[in-house]
């Protein structure tokens, strides 16, 4: 009883602690409010409001139908240029798509001579280009058969494909953006409270305070662990219920429980990394510093934003030691699919054997730097 009422009262001066830092209050605020909402509703990985330019060469109904098909909120409405300003305008980015439709465009669709069509796209807008391209495709195959139907009364396709989405029917990005980004934002603030907490007493000379007390190292930092730890949980629910479920408007399919735990199963790692992290660096400024060649890669190839299948072998084998690899697992099988424990209890055992190695691993690096210190 007496390690647990150590643990507890540590963790008290943690929280108030944390109370009296504005800089990492407000970080964290920010964190779990703005930096999930304003990416996820100023970013997305959908075609939206695409410049289009067409240069009609044709002045037919088929080029006029074309120029009308590109609406909202997908594109936005197509200009006229002249075929001289093609390359002007593409060089100074004013236009994602160009599409040249050529003289006797149409007489020469209704002469069956397949006539060629020339789409210039700005590839420098990555996102926007394969996606649109696409999305071009679509339309101008679309309105050739409407006009074509129309003169020779041809037959339907024989199939018909229909495309129904199970969770975000309408596949908004934003969705899938602000789930992540709550991932990601739990990744950065269990690594950087933690961190921070430890680098502060050294910094206010309180480590040594608490190494001449009977204090073990195990309980210095378990300590920091769950007081940090609570903070990042509430942030998070509030966050998910406040941000996600009340201004984005996003449904989670899965139960809330299940990912809190997840959550907390996750921090059991993250905080230990931060711990370790600390014991190496002497400063705030070269924990940011350690923090980008480390903590980046993290979220980056955990598979939140790149599916796991696509990286190269040797990437996806590393990345399986990572504990967000499987906490983006278990957030997208819960929130997204609504999966229960009995599908995702292999994430929650990968990350309980990852963080065990990482927090014996940190608590022998924080025994090492106490023993140091000590002497």
């Amino acid at each position: 009883m007496r390690h647990v009422q150590n643990i507890y009262r540590l963790g008290l001066k943690e929280l108030v602690s944390l109370r009296h830092d504005r800089v990492l209050l407000f970080f964290m605020i920010y964190a779990f409010t703005i930096a999930i909402y304003v990416p996820a509703t100023g970013t997305g990985l959908e075609l939206r409001n695409a410049s289009v330019a067409i240069v009609d060469e044709d002045h037919s109904q088929l080029s006029a139908r074309i120029a009308d098909a590109f609406l909202p909120p997908f594109f936005l409405r197509p200009e006229k240029i002249s075929i001289a300003e093609i390359d002007r305008v593409m060089d100074a980015g004013r236009y994602t798509f160009v599409i040249d439709i050529p003289p006797d465009f149409q007489a020469d669709v209704l002469a069956g001579r397949q006539p060629a069509l020339q789409v210039n796209v700005d590839a420098t807008a990555m996102s926007q280009a394969g996606i649109g391209a696409g999305y071009i495709r679509n339309i101008l195959t679309e309105e050739l058969a409407e006009f074509l139907r129309g003169r020779y009364d041809a037959p339907l396709p024989p199939v018909e494909i229909v495309v129904r989405s199970l969770f975000n029917p309408n596949l908004e990005a934003s969705w899938f953006v602000g789930v992540m980004q709550i991932v990601n934002m739990i990744t950065v603030l269990a690594i950087v409270l933690t961190g921070a907490a430890l680098i502060r007493e050294r910094e206010h000379g309180t480590l040594d305070h608490l190494l001449v007390m009977p204090l073990t190292s195990l309980e210095i930092m378990l300590s920091k662990v769950w007081a940090n730890g609570l903070v990042i949980v509430a942030g998070a629910t509030l966050s998910l219920f406040l941000v996600i479920m009340g201004f984005l408007q996003v449904p989670i399919a899965g139960s809330i429980p299940l990912f809190v735990f997840g959550i907390v199963l996750y921090l059991f790692s993250v905080t230990a990394i931060g711990i370790f992290l600390a014991t190496v660096v002497r400063s705030m400024p070269q924990l940011g510093l350690l923090f980008i060649p480390i903590v980046f890669p993290m979220i980056l190839l955990s598979g939140g934003y790149t599916p796991l299948d696509g990286m190269p072998q040797a990437i996806r084998t590393v990345t399986m030691f990572s504990p967000a690899t499987h906490f983006v697992s278990i957030a997208q099988a819960i929130l997204f699919r609504g999966a229960g424990f009995g599908l995702v209890w292999r994430s929650f055992a990968a990350v309980a054997a990852i963080g065990a190695v990482f927090f014996l691993g940190a608590l022998l690096r924080f025994r090492a730097s106490v023993a140091v210190t000590r002497t």
